[in-house]
């Protein structure tokens, strides 16, 4: 049971990357999926959740307009797609899947059981 997390990188302020997260050895349907960060200093935070039909979508608001949280069940995948990256969006971040079938999209990470390894994202201004 794995969730690897890959598409970080390095970008300029107003830039654009795509994170990834596979998983293998377990299903993102019909479970709720999100993309946490944790800068460094701070606490994890999370960034966008979709639900385990795959047609409802939660963000922070910091991130709200510029980031798309998606799934691919054919390829068992979900996606953030990041725009207009800003400094302070500089972390690792991490993607996470439920235990529990269907239900709502938590923020809290306590309620998400499955976590990747994490990929850095760097924002320079």
């Amino acid at each position: 049971v794995q969730l690897q997390a890959s598409g970080g990188g390095l970008v300029q302020a107003g830039g654009s990357l795509r994170l990834s997260c596979r998983a293998s050895g377990l299903d993102f349907t019909p479970y709720t999926t999100g993309w946490f960060r944790q800068a460094p200093g701070k606490e994890r935070e999370f960034v966008a959740g979709i639900s385990w039909k795959g047609d409802g979508v939660r963000y922070v608001d910091s991130v709200k307009g510029r980031f798309t949280i998606s799934r691919d069940s054919s390829q068992n995948t979900v996606y953030l797609q990041m725009n207009g990256l800003k400094p302070e969006d500089t972390a690792v971040y991490t993607c996470a899947r439920r235990g529990t079938r269907w239900g709502t999209i938590p923020d809290q990470s306590g309620a998400y059981n499955y976590w990747g390894q994490g990929t850095q994202v760097t924002v320079s201004s």
